[in-house]
């Protein structure tokens, strides 16, 4: 199909975006204090999870599902109505669960939000033309049918990936969780049902009628003075003294988390963004950066009926109010219940990649150069390919940021890696096991090592800040030879769409 410019795609935006983001200078986020979003109590509105999506019909191997790309209102503070684009009209979007190796076929339906979009299943080893690649768009008026085949048992999540307005379109929605699971996992006894918990925690600015507002301080980040929780602002869980398995999600555009129990008490880390790890760890906090998901058990049976545990923020920028967004959530034990679930000492197979494995290095230097956020000295370009692995070649790649100012957390589609170290010295306990996701801190040099497969084809890395990689922090690497191209083999189609 038609590839749009940059031009193209912000002109979309400009028609789609003026009633759902003020301009800046009609609110400025600010802090310590002074004006900011509308109030509202922390800890006063109850958790909700996200509604879990049915299919529209099942086969043999596959099941489909349709999701609508519209314009809905929802209350993100109570009494304020807040005009967000949805996936099936809801913030976040409705979560898919799959078993690994059965098949998906999931339909985007972009019919009235007024601007392009792309999605994207991060951690899926999609082929090229269902990644989501950043011109591969559905204009409004078209559909797209993407293929995913499971092969990861993993947190996983969808979000838009429109090329230069992935930052604006998550922010005002388009985003979701996606579980897949397999055999090996169900068989654990690790909490299940109601006791597996996802957190998409993402952070906004808001107008005093409710309107989102846009404010990415110079294309240089945005850092929102309400913390949401799967949508609601510092919402309250009531739990069972029992143990819980918590999925969390940094769904934030440029706001890394530092987590940790007001209690002083330790998370048993369990999952990375890859799945589960191969051992448990505990640790006090961990650091979580755009993209990353981390899976982690509280075992709350320690605690009588009646305690109150704050889920803490401990990374803050400079000059924000730590009342504001150093909190995230509350957990309130409010019953008692029975609890058979328990964390194995071991919970899946799990090797290092040996370093000597590797066929080559490359290095990826993230800076910013002329007001523009660049890889190696060079921004977005289609037509340019950085790096060219052969299906089973093992590579390591240094991810270099030699700023003091920001952070980089890099997203290398299609395959997962480990850490090899940062700065010489070794991954964070928590960081022990196969990501998508690297945080790359400032001043920091972190190696990564991964193997390449299983498909052909182009493929893009980026910083998962949006707003650096809408301006333009992204490139693009070629698997092996040849490939179906992600624009054209599989094309939007006009609507009305046929059924599933």
């Amino acid at each position: 199909m038609t590839r749009f410019t940059r031009r193209d795609v912000l002109k979309f935006g400009a028609i789609a975006g003026g009633s759902l983001l003020l301009p800046l200078g009609l609110q400025k986020r600010s802090y310590a204090g002074n004006a900011g979003s509308p109030n509202v109590t922390r800890f006063s509105l109850p958790f909700r999870s996200a509604p879990v999506l049915n299919p529209v019909r099942s086969d043999a191997t596959t099941d489909y599902y349709q999701i609508r790309v519209n314009k809905t209102r929802v209350n993100i503070i109570p009494g304020l109505s807040t005009e967000v684009f949805s996936y099936n009209g809801t913030v976040p979007g409705p979560t898919i669960k799959q078993r690994k190796d059965r098949q998906s076929v999931v339909r985007f339906v972009n019919d009235s939000i007024g601007t392009p979009t792309s999605t994207h299943l991060h951690g899926m080893a999609s082929l090229p033309q269902y990644d989501g690649y950043a011109e591969d768009l559905i204009p409004p008026g078209y559909y797209k049918d993407y293929i995913y085949p499971n092969n990861r048992a993993a947190t996983l999540w969808y979000h838009d990936h429109a090329i230069h307005r992935t930052a604006r379109n998550v922010y005002q929605g388009l985003a979701a969780t996606y579980i897949v699971q397999d055999d090996l996992e169900l068989g654990l006894p690790l909490p299940k049902g109601a006791y597996d918990v996802s957190l998409m925690i993402q952070d906004v600015i808001l107008s005093p009628n409710g309107s989102l507002v846009y404010d990415d301080d110079g294309q240089d980040s945005l850092m929102g003075d309400i913390i949401t929780v799967n949508g609601v602002p510092w919402p309250r869980m009531e739990v069972a003294n029992r143990k819980y398995r918590f999925r969390v999600l940094n769904g934030s555009l440029s706001r890394s988390y530092r987590l940790a129990l007001s209690n002083g008490s330790k998370f048993t880390m369990i999952g990375t963004d890859a799945g589960l790890m191969g051992s448990p760890v505990e640790v006090a906090n961990f650091r979580l950066g755009m993209a990353e998901r981390y899976e982690f058990v509280i075992d709350f049976s320690k605690y009588p009926v009646g305690t109150k545990i704050v889920l803490q923020n401990l990374s803050l920028p400079n000059n924000e109010d730590y009342d504001n967004t150093g909190v995230v959530m509350r957990f309130d034990v409010v019953r008692q219940e029975p609890d058979d679930s328990s964390v194995p000492s071991t919970l899946r197979p799990y090797s290092v990649i040996p370093t000597s494995s590797a066929v080559r290095t490359r290095e990826f230097r993230y800076e910013r150069s002329n007001g523009l956020w660049v890889i190696n000295g060079k921004v977005w370009d289609v037509n340019r390919i950085d790096a060219n692995p052969q299906v089973g070649d093992v590579e390591i790649w240094r991810l270099y940021n030699n700023s003091g100012g920001w952070f980089h957390p890099i997203h290398v589609h299609l395959i997962d890696a480990q850490i090899i170290d940062r700065n010489g010295r070794a991954p964070f306990p928590y960081e022990r096991g196969f990501k998508d996701v690297f945080y790359v801190g400032e001043n920091e040099s972190v190696r990564v090592i991964g193997k390449f497969g299983p498909h052909t084809g182009k493929y893009m890395s980026h910083c998962h800040n949006s707003v650096h990689e809408d301006h333009d922090m992204m490139n693009q690497f070629q698997v092996g030879t040849g490939g179906p191209d992600p624009v054209t083999a599989a094309p939007a189609r006009s609507l009305p769409a046929p059924p599933l």
